[in-house]
């Protein structure tokens, strides 16, 4: 190309940019500029920008590329300026050929998000290639019979260029014997004939010289020059026919070398037609690669390897020839059959390795283009991935797919995946290929920690040291990374008024429970707290589960003894009749143990006594029993020590003293326990009341009546106040709180008779009663107040029957004397109970 038609093509380039034929669109995804061909390097195409109505840094962000199915690149993108700029230069001719509509399509990508958008240019065509003839030179042959009218085939020139460009029009000069005829053929070529107008006369002229030209349309117009030298030979009426004008023929591609494609075939009236020459008559070199034909036989055979994705159709022109050089052309179309020879080739466009969990089912995981070289039914390609994947393939533009999500998605459950991308094409055989892509799952904190157990139950010993570990809670979560890692807290609460944290701690990473100060089993037997789980995730999640602790008991209290009970005064005997018989219950002593358990259960054991031989403890009932008949010998002061014991490891004990008077009245058991009330102090204290009685005997003739009933309301009081307590005990300063059962297996009652001597009483044994002790404590009160009012009742009878004798025998004086002696006798008895 000269410097000027470089000059003029760049010119329309920029004209065309500017001006007129850079037209865009955006089409469903599509874009279109139009641009001439043989641009410079570098050339503005079209500002992508604009058309697609991006902001430039888009495209930066985006990281926008260019793909080409086809491999050969002739556009780049510059980001920067969101322009599309010539990187190859192009050539219309030899990327199209002489088709006329000639476009390259590429592809822009964006990322994040994914975006295609496809965009098609249209290489327009510029008169840069001059018409060419095949040969510089053409010689002829005509024998001079040939009549007016005859024609002779020329060769046609070859102009690359399309539409107004390409070739227009031939010129003959001179035209004194020959005209030109130029004939539009099917497929819109030239084909040219030199016609004879006049005789011809060897004898008169035997050469003839002509100039053919060739003008093509572009502006400026190009044209192409070739000499043709006739040579007059003798007669030779008749010249070569084709027995068709055009053969056609079907050849499959990668048919093997040596295929016979066609036979062509022509005759000539003359005796001489078996030597009819066949030639191919400027064949394109693609087409003299790939067939040939033998010159005698006219058999068109295959010398090269035929590819159809190459070329789909031949067209040669054939020549017949005698030996008087008479021709005649004809045209072999040759249609290449398409093989599936080309598997599908898959280009991963673009692809993200990871997909959160919660991804919506649609998500784009991945683009992918697929081509297949071949055409038709082998052309058509069907993609498709695993049935059993929540995955999906989805055709987005032609040849292109998508790979999304199809349903929800768990890590919990599958982790990743391998999906195997299957293209298969429809030809027979079918021809595929496959494609890997691996896919993590990326986890979402959609699972809650869960306890090993929903209660755990923990047991500690009472009596605890600080920071003691009392049980380990264990939570899993389903979740990976952070969102797995769990820590451990005790949710707030009370417990006995006071916060849980001032009994109980826990190790937040390791889940140990630790108390924080010691137990005591008698006042806190058990509690529950909840711990919750939680784990590192954004937001947290959480559970709870409970942990139920139990206080074990340990045997750190010693058996309390309630009966008899020790006062800082005189101390009571226990009297046992001179008439007593063998397994004579004396008294009974009750003990209780504010432990639980086999740390309460309680044994009795007689440790020293006066007279070992004479009296007996149940083991288990702590009732003191005669073990023989008493005797006179036996002495009156019995002394006896019983130790109680618990059955804890180690066990512990109490003491208890108890004094026996073997005796049948209230006098001979004062005379010998004389560290209870000595006689004196006694005869002080009845010489006392006697003086006061005699001193107020007038005051107290007038108010004696009133002292009675003082005394028996004062009494009554303090039987309800004592008859509180559930024991049947003569005195018991205070009430224990609820006892194991089994501590006080039986309840005795004892009735006091008195007398008419202040210092003589008995107790008389009624019945035991087998109830528990503190189970019947509601029956048991009742039963002893209604003894207590009957012994108030008969002790007051006895009082009058004895005051109205003494009145009777002594007189008024000794009535009244002995009824304050009676009085005091009641006082003195009451005030020695209490």
């Amino acid at each position: 190309m000269d410097p000027g038609e470089k000059g003029w093509v760049q010119g329309f380039s920029f004209k065309t940019i500017f001006g007129l034929s850079l037209l865009s669109s955006l089409v469903t995804g599509q874009i279109r500029f139009s641009i001439p061909e043989e641009m410079a390097v570098g050339s503005l195409i079209g500002s992508i920008a604009s058309d697609l109505g991006l902001e430039p840094r888009r495209l930066v962000a985006g990281k926008a590329r260019v793909f080409t199915a086809g491999g050969s690149e002739y556009v780049g993108l510059d980001n920067e300026q969101a322009q599309l700029v010539v990187k190859e230069r192009m050539d219309r001719e030899q990327l199209c050929g002489d088709i006329s509509v000639c476009s390259i399509s590429f592809e822009v990508i964006l990322d994040n998000p994914m975006e295609l958008y496809r965009v098609t240019v249209d290489i327009l065509d510029i008169n840069d290639n001059r018409p060419v003839f095949p040969e510089s030179e053409i010689k002829l042959e005509i024998s001079e019979s040939a009549l007016p009218g005859a024609r002779f085939s020329l060769a046609s020139a070859n102009d690359p260029d399309v539409g107004a460009n390409s070739l227009q029009k031939y010129t003959l000069h001179p035209t004194d014997h020959f005209v030109l005829n130029v004939q539009n053929g099917v497929d819109g070529s030239k084909n040219l004939e030199m016609v004879i107008q006049t005789a011809l006369d060897r004898e008169e002229k035997s050469l003839h010289q002509l100039t053919l030209t060739a003008f093509d349309g572009g502006k400026p117009q190009r044209s192409a020059v070739v000499k043709i030298n006739v040579v007059i030979l003798d007669a030779n009426d008749n010249s070569p026919i084709f027995s068709q004008p055009s053969y056609k023929a079907s050849l499959v591609e990668n048919a093997p070398k040596g295929t016979l494609v066609i036979k062509v075939f022509a005759t000539d009236a003359d005796e001489s037609s078996h030597q009819i020459q066949y030639y191919f008559e400027h064949a394109t070199p693609a087409a003299k690669a790939l067939f040939s034909i033998d010159a005698g036989s006219g058999e068109v055979k295959v010398i090269g390897d035929v590819d159809y994705e190459k070329h789909k159709q031949f067209k040669i022109k054939v020549k017949a020839k005698d030996h008087g050089g008479l021709t005649d052309t004809s045209e072999i179309i040759i249609d290449i059959i398409d093989v599936n020879d080309n598997v599908p080739k898959i280009t991963i466009m673009s692809f993200s390795g990871a997909v959160s969990e919660d991804a919506e089912p649609g998500t784009v995981i991945a683009i992918l283009n697929i081509q297949d070289l071949d055409s038709g039914d082998n052309s058509r390609v069907t993609c498709s991935i695993d049935y059993d994947h929540p995955f999906k393939i989805v055709l987005s533009l032609s040849n292109y797919y998508n790979l999304v999500t199809d349903s929800a998605l768990d890590r919990e459950h599958i982790s990743d995946y391998n999906i195997t991308i299957r293209a298969v094409d429809s030809g027979i055989p079918a021809l595929s290929s496959k494609e890997i892509l691996s896919i993590k799952i990326s986890d979402v904190n959609d699972h809650a920690p869960q306890f090993e157990q929903e209660i755990y139950n923990a047991y500690i010993a009472e009596n605890n040291p600080a920071s003691t570990s009392v049980i380990t809670v264990k939570a899993h979560d389903a979740d990976w990374g952070p969102n797995a890692i769990v820590s451990y807290f005790i949710v707030d609460g009370d417990l006995n008024g006071a916060p849980l944290a001032s009994y109980i701690t826990i190790n937040s990473e390791s889940g140990i429970i630790y108390t924080v100060k010691s137990f005591d089993y008698e006042q806190l037997k058990s509690f529950k707290i909840h711990v919750r789980a939680q784990d590192g995730g954004s937001p947290h999640m959480s559970s709870n589960g409970a942990v139920h602790i139990l206080i074990q008991d340990q045997n750190d209290n010693a058996p309390q003894v309630l009966y008899p009970v020790k006062t800082s005064g005189s101390l009571v005997a226990e009297i046992v009749p001179q008439s007593a018989d063998v397994g004579y219950l004396v008294t009974k002593v009750v003990a209780v143990d504010v432990d639980s358990g086999q740390n309460a259960w309680l044994s009795y054991k007689l440790q020293k006594a006066t007279d070992k031989a004479l009296f007996e403890v149940g083991p288990q009932n702590g009732e003191l029993r005669t073990v023989r008949q008493v005797t006179d010998k036996d002495a009156v002061k019995q002394k006896l020590t019983v130790v109680v014991e618990d059955n804890g490891q180690p066990s512990r004990s109490a003491v208890v003293n108890i004094n026996v008077a073997i005796a049948d009245s209230f006098p001979e058991v004062l005379s010998e326990f004389t560290e209870f009330a000595t006689a004196k102090d006694y005869n002080d204290n009845v010489t006392f009341y006697l003086i006061l009685a005699l001193a107020t005997i007038s005051l107290l003739f007038i108010f004696s009546v009133i002292a009675i009933i003082s005394v028996k309301i004062y009494r009554w009081r303090q039987n309800r106040l004592f008859y509180k307590c559930a024991a049947n005990l003569p005195v018991i300063p205070y009430c224990p709180p609820s006892y194991t059962d089994g501590t006080l297996q039986h309840v005795y009652n004892y009735e006091m008779c008195g007398t008419t001597d202040s210092r003589m009483s008995d107790i008389k044994f009624v019945r035991p009663y087998s109830q528990n002790t503190l189970g019947s404590a509601s029956h048991m009160g009742t039963v002893q107040r209604e003894k207590s009012d009957q012994k108030d009742s008969d002790f007051l009878s006895e009082v009058r029957t004895f005051s109205m004798c003494t009145c009777g025998i002594f007189g008024m004086f000794s009535c009244l004397y002995g009824f304050i002696h009676t009085v005091a006798f009641f006082l003195h008895q009451k005030a020695f109970k209490s």
